[in-house]
């Protein structure tokens, strides 16, 4: 049975800085989210405020009044604060979470666990405090060893070209077209979010010591192929291969041993993410598979970033796309990923 959840946005339910809460408002199979915290859109449904698809789950001006109407076993942290921190407004806001008995799932950096007011406020209430950040601890932690190569399935890197482009709601539609299809696919997440939302098998790449970022990567998707035995399974990316402030992809492609990659990209963002000030530009998708070629992986498919764009102005870019680089371009969000099927039914069979 799912957990009842409250999902606090502090005003940022329509920016991407909720990205964690659009995630949840998608879909989630570890959680029944029972409403929105966010006074900027009370009284509104948190799906038509997200992508004007009605999902029958209420926005509350605050968690008082929320408490009044739905009962939840916890209050999920839904946005990303600068740095990473707690700022003063959320932590009155924990506080009166747990005041209303609930627990709380926080994927920030900082740890709400390491609160100490709020820890013990938890503590005397027997509530539970998950922070999904916190570090596994040393003996935990796997190191890379070449197991990889057991995993015969096609492994697939949904990999962009920055981050907070929807690589990760990508990798779940992937997942949910390939299984509506008929075949067992299976997600490795990556960040806080898709552990939120359900997937059994990952990794949290931003809180694992470098040394054992592709052990993590490896262990994760050969215990997902050794327990599951998926048919194919899909690599939730983070940041990308050219972003300076956090380059990430290689591990996807190296340590993962990708048979193929799908690449998110969107065509108005020319900087990247809150990196405008710094010289240093978003290559074009063919330029980035130039570069993941060299990684040692063919990309089958482009998927669309729609953001700061119409309709009509995405699928001719999306066109355009796909008559330059001779594959698929997709627009995820508006048209499924029906059309990638075929691809990936061709790689499974010829895996076997």
């Amino acid at each position: 049975m799912k957990s009842k959840a409250l999902v606090i946005t502090g005003g940022y339910l329509d920016t991407n800085s909720a990205k964690t809460a659009h995630g949840l408002i998608r879909g989630t199979d570890r959680f029944e989210i029972v409403g929105i915290v966010d006074e900027k859109h009370a009284g509104k449904d948190a799906g038509e405020v997200l992508d004007g698809k009605n999902r029958s789950i209420p926005v509350y001006a605050s968690i008082s009044e929320a408490s009044k109407k739905v009962k939840a076993d916890y209050c999920v942290v839904g946005v990303a604060t600068k740095g990473g921190v707690i700022p003063d407004s959320l932590r009155a806001l924990l506080r009166e979470a747990l005041e209303n008995n609930m627990g709380i799932v926080n994927g920030l950096h900082d740890h709400v666990s390491e609160h100490e007011d709020l820890a013990h406020l938890a503590k005397s209430k027997g509530l539970e405090i998950i922070d999904v950040r916190k570090p596994k601890k040393f003996k935990d932690l796997n190191f890379w060893n070449g197991k990889i190569k057991e995993v015969k399935c096609p492994k697939i890197a949904v990999l962009g070209t920055d981050c907070a482009l929807g690589k990760r709601t990508t990798t779940r539609f992937l997942v949910e077209a390939m299984r509506k299809a008929g075949y067992k696919a299976e997600m490795i997440y990556t960040g806080q979010t898709g552990w939120m939302q359900g997937a059994k098998y990952g990794f949290i790449f931003d809180s694992t010591l470098n040394d054992f970022i592709s052990g993590e990567m490896e262990h994760a998707i050969h215990t997902c192929y050794m327990e599951a035995k998926p048919d194919i399974i899909f690599i939730e990316g983070q940041s990308s291969l050219r972003n300076p402030s956090g380059p990430a992809g290689s591990e996807w492609i190296v340590s993962a041993d990708a048979t193929a990659v799908v690449l998110q990209h969107n065509p108005k963002r020319k900087q990247y993410k809150d990196l405008e000030y710094y010289p240093a530009y978003i290559a074009q998708p063919k330029e980035e598979i130039e570069l993941i070629k060299i990684y040692g992986a063919p990309t089958v498919a482009i998927t669309v970033n729609t953001s700061k764009q119409t309709p009509e102005e995405a699928k001719k870019i999306a066109a355009e796309y796909e008559k330059e680089l001779g594959v698929p371009a997709v627009l995820p969000l508006e048209e499924g990923l029906d059309r990638l099927v075929p691809i990936f039914e061709k790689l499974i069979r010829e895996s076997k």
